[in-house]
């Protein structure tokens, strides 16, 4: 998929992504660790990272993830997206996304939120997605209302506010 942001590749992970999600993570560490909770010590080792793509791989194969990475020209990732606990019964999904510090700004978040939507939409028929961010992490915020989610607040366990987000998609 290419476009306004350049040569980007939206597409399904795969197992052999391991070493370039492994540099993903830790050279954004810093600044996923400012907008997210922080991922325990042992996923940033290779076994690490190889579990969790079997894990959401596991979930994509059952039905209840599909995990996406954004790879740049140069085969580096800069990006990832998640549809998650996709229940096709109910019609709902939570959506998330991470994008590399020094690829901020240049629309890959709105691209990979859009993605997920039509995903969401054409794949796996759903008919709302969910999506929570604290309530300083502006850019998601803005991203969010962009591609026409409403905006719903709840307090969080750790006292933070979330800002709790949902998209009603047409059948």
């Amino acid at each position: 998929m290419t476009g306004p942001a350049g040569a980007i590749l939206i597409r399904t992970l795969r197992n052999t992504d391991a070493a370039a999600l492994l540099a993903f993570e830790t050279a954004n560490r810093a600044w996923f660790e400012q907008h997210i909770a922080p991922r325990e010590q042992a996923f940033y080792s290779p076994e690490g990272v190889a579990a969790h793509i079997a894990a959401y791989l596991a979930g994509h194969a059952e039905g209840t993830w599909h995990p996406f990475v954004l790879v740049d020209g140069n085969g580096r990732i800069v990006g990832r997206a998640n549809l998650k606990d996709i229940d096709t019964a109910a019609g709902t999904a939570e959506v998330g996304y991470q994008i590399a510090r020094d690829a901020c700004g240049k629309g890959l978040a709105t691209r990979a939120l859009g993605h997920l939507i039509e995903q969401a939409r054409t794949r796996w028929r759903l008919t709302r997605l969910l999506a929570h961010v604290y309530d300083d992490n502006v850019g998601s915020r803005k991203v969010l209302q962009r591609c026409g989610f409403l905006h719903e607040r709840a307090a969080q366990a750790d006292g933070r506010i979330d800002g709790h987000f949902v998209l009603t998609l047409p059948p």
